[in-house]
């Protein structure tokens, strides 16, 4: 099947790359993921989105500290799927090729995935998947002499010769006195100069060898972007390759986003905050997402100011910029509700800062509207206990807690949180049994939580009524 472009696609897909996209800068990786998941599945032939989609997935996987021992736990949990791929690559391979990619999801540098992908996409006439994939993995085992002959293969099984030239040079490098590597380089050297326009056409598929190299470069970008830890080379790269991006298409804003991510990361904070207000003006003056990022940078810039000064035991100018922060935080949130008034998010962030210093009913105003917010909800019915208590309204308090806990199945955290505070507000108001309830509760599963033990041991040792 011949490659879909990205311009080629329908609008859908072209939005679902794109959310994934601007998910993946974020660093959303979960979310990105899906998205470029989601666009494969509508059209398997978007080969950028699946470029991207591995990226993602190697990132996912590298900032989760997945290592060898990841690897041995996914090879274990996912060998049945791998069993179901080897059996349906003949009949289905296509079939075969979905259920590998929901494997490489969770472990997208896994060899045994990552070869018998390679032979499904090679099953299913695809093998430009493969070449995809094994290019990127490449990339983290530059040392694996097999994954590198393997994709030497490859590239003159498609009529790439110039690339499988590459690949055999550096595995005759590695291996200086292996026969068959060399055989390899010699016939891959002997088809690229019978290629009939040599430098400019590679093999009989009429590829430009000036789009190879740019695909080359492109994998290069992707890797580095793939990378946990991205060092200042690798920036310098990134961010000369995203302003070539800016200049080949002005009008893209997640271009710019990215563009002030990776300024963001090399601490250049100004320059990212004049690239998000170019990428703003190109949405029409009005993002609540960018702003967000705006005031997120501005606040690294505070406490950039702050950590200098206080390495130069300046207290008083320490101090004095601390109460700056702390200002522009809340005429910073003030400014974007009003501006972005349906956005619950940005409610529940300024509520919360109300509550802080003690302002509980307008902190109560804000979060009974971010409570529609199904994220926010349950820390909304929180915090408004939280002010109903403040105000010694503990009835109405004790109501928000009782909604609050009803909703949350599992004793997790946020759980221990609000039945720990509707145990005070029962202990307060004298209902000393159902205040014991709620602790014992907590005791059950976290016995060391805050003093839920003093609390539920002193209960014990209290003479009944």
């Amino acid at each position: 099947m011949a490659e879909v472009t990205l311009e080629q696609a329908p609008q859908k897909i072209k939005d679902l790359f794109n959310r994934g996209f601007v998910a993946m800068e974020r660093g959303n990786l979960d979310y990105s993921v899906d998205m470029f998941t989601a666009c494969l599945a509508l059209e398997p032939r978007l080969y950028k989105a699946r470029k991207f989609l591995r990226a993602a997935e190697i990132k996912r996987f590298k900032s989760k500290g997945g290592g060898q021992l990841a690897h041995l736990i996914s090879s274990v949990s996912g060998f049945p799927s791998l069993l179901k791929a080897q059996t349906l690559i003949k009949s289905k391979p296509m079939e075969a090729l979905q259920v590998i990619e929901k494997l490489l999801q969770k472990d997208p540098l896994n060899l045994n995935y990552v070869k018998m992908i390679d032979k499904a996409a090679v099953a299913a006439g695809e093998p430009d998947i493969a070449i995809q994939t094994l290019a990127m993995v490449l990339e983290h085992y530059p040392h694996d002499t097999t994954l590198l002959e393997r994709l030497g293969r490859l590239y003159l099984q498609t009529d790439q010769p110039r690339l499988a030239r590459d690949c055999f040079e550096t595995l005759c490098e590695m291996k200086p006195n292996d026969s068959v590597a060399l055989k390899l380089l010699k016939d891959a050297m002997a088809i690229d100069s019978m290629s009939k326009d040599g430098w400019e056409k590679v093999g009989t598929k009429g590829t430009k060898f000036t789009d190879i190299i740019r695909d080359r470069k492109e994998a290069d970008v992707l890797a580095r972007e793939s990378k946990a830890v991205v060092d200042q080379n690798d920036f310098t790269v990134l961010i000369e390759e995203n302003k070539a991006r800016i200049q080949r298409e002005p009008g893209n804003v997640n271009y710019r986003r990215a563009l002030a991510n990776l300024y963001a990361g090399n601490k250049r904070y100004v320059e990212a905050i004049n690239t998000l207000v170019e990428a703003k003006s190109l949405s029409g003056g009005r993002d609540p997402q960018i702003d967000q990022s705006i005031s997120a940078l501005r606040l690294q810039i505070f406490d950039e100011e702050i950590k200098k000064l206080k390495m130069s035991g300046m207290t008083a100018a320490v101090e004095a910029k601390m109460n700056d922060r702390n200002l522009f935080v809340i005429q910073d949130l003030q400014a974007r509700v009003s501006q972005y008034p349906n956005d619950l998010q940005i409610k529940y962030e300024y509520g919360v800062i109300l509550f802080q210093q003690d302002r509980f009913n307008e902190a109560i105003q804000q979060f009974q509207a971010s409570q529609r917010n199904a994220q926010r909800r349950i820390n909304s019915l929180f915090y408004i206990g939280r002010c109903f208590e403040a105000k010694q309204q503990y009835d109405m308090a004790i109501d928000q807690f009782q909604q609050a806990v009803a909703e949350l199945q599992v004793m997790d955290d946020s759980k221990k949180a609000v039945v720990y505070e509707l145990g005070l507000a029962y202990e307060t108001t004298g209902r000393a049994a159902e205040a014991m309830d709620c602790f014992k509760q907590i005791y059950q599963v976290e016995i060391g939580y805050r003093d839920v033990a003093a609390k539920v041991e002193q209960g014990y040792k209290a003479p009944s009524g």
